[in-house]
């Protein structure tokens, strides 16, 4: 009981520092952001009191915002506002609450709506950071609301050239290390053949891990999100009006826009998922298909370094699977340019000269150790 009683005091403090915050920002704001950010400290005295609750529920002493003694960072935050102004500050608030934003993902004291609320306020305080009105700030969200221009539509592309890139740098590095043994042309073809089946496997599986932990994530928030809509309607669309309102859209037009939004409850879960969760339900990934993507660019390039041991042997094998592996290089590094918007010939030598560092280095090891055994 003790620790559970500290930890909800914790989170009342946590809650009544968030409050004192966003009330520091709305005294240094004026108009519509200055109700924006006294909704946002509404929110958190709603938090502070469900603790409150949870903690007279446990047999302590309600504890009252008179009581409340700010954390030392809280104090400075709020000092520098106060010194600064909001417009200064928003920047570092913002990486505050990204930081916080699954601070209750695992709390199960914590209504569902709560955990919800504190990745909504991330989002309105970066909508209102000032970074995001710069030139840079207002091209980031054009690149995100284009579908052309996001990074999912290349994400394929770039998955495959950058496991392309790891397998053959890897291989590479092995096959030149036991070749630097001086081992015969059939052991440098199955350390090659190894490490392609090894390294292949290694990043399908992992990629399928990784993808399929994400998806579920994804659709466990998504299904909260709908869960919400269904039980507390009225709260939702007051949350996506204020995000609208964050973006600048007036009061009465993000209100009515909610509102016709929320009338449709299967465009009021898409829409806030792409709002408050910042996902597209279309396009949370499929695991089979990044394993597969990912085993097979693995293995393409880590077969260029391999293929000239099958066919020759000697010094022959040698000198082709360096110039092989050369030509594919400077090829990888160049599409990583592209995809960069990057000079290709700059980014093509680059890559040539990553791949040869760690080619020399294992060789000379593999020399090193031949020479010793020998």
């Amino acid at each position: 009981m003790g620790d559970t009683v500290r930890r909800y005091r914790e989170h009342w403090a946590d809650e009544m520092d968030g409050s004192l915050l966003y009330r520091a920002l709305a005294e240094r704001s004026e108009g519509e952001q200055r109700e924006i950010f006294l909704e946002l400290a509404r929110a958190e005295e709603r938090h502070a009191a469900h603790w409150a609750k949870k903690l007279v529920e446990a047999g302590e002493h309600e504890p009252r915002p008179e009581d409340h003694r700010p954390s030392p960072r809280t104090r400075l935050l709020v000092w520098m506002v106060r010194q600064l102004g909001a417009r200064a500050m928003l920047p570092v608030v913002e990486r505050t609450e990204v930081a916080d934003a699954s601070h209750y993902d695992r709390e199960p004291e914590a209504r569902p709506s709560m955990a919800v609320d504190e990745r909504i306020h991330a989002r309105v305080v970066a909508s209102l950071s000032p970074a995001r009105l710069s030139p840079a700030g207002v091209r980031t969200r054009i690149l995100r609301g284009e579908r052309w221009h996001r990074a999912d539509a290349s994400g394929s592309l770039r998955a495959a050239v950058f496991g392309a890139n790891d397998g053959l740098v890897s291989n590479l590095a092995l096959v030149m290390g036991v070749a630097g043994s001086q081992a015969q042309g059939r052991f440098v073809l199955l350390a090659g053949v190894a490490g392609l089946l090894a390294g292949a496997f290694s990043m399908g599986a992992g990629e399928y891990v990784s993808v399929r932990s994400q998806r579920e994530l994804f659709e466990r928030e998504i299904a909260l999100e709908a869960e919400e809509i269904e039980a507390m309607p009225d709260e939702e669309e007051n949350e996506l009006a204020l995000i609208y309102r964050a973006k600048g859209i007036p009061r009465e037009e993000a209100e009515v826009l909610a509102r016709r939004i929320m009338a449709d409850p299967a465009h009021a879960l898409d829409t806030k998922a792409r709002e408050e969760l910042g996902l597209n339900p279309e396009e949370l990934g499929s695991p089979w298909g990044a394993a597969v993507a990912s085993f097979l660019s693995f293995a393409l390039g880590a077969a260029v370094p391999v293929i000239p041991y099958a066919v020759a042997s000697g010094a022959a094998a040698f000198l082709a699977a360096v110039a092989a592996a050369a030509v594919v290089l400077f090829g990888v590094g160049a599409a990583v340019a592209l995809l960069a918007g990057r000079p290709m010939a700059r980014g093509g030598l680059r890559q040539v000269a990553i791949g040869a560092l760690a080619a020399a280095i294992t060789f000379g090891i593999g020399r090193a150790i031949g020479v010793s055994v020998s």
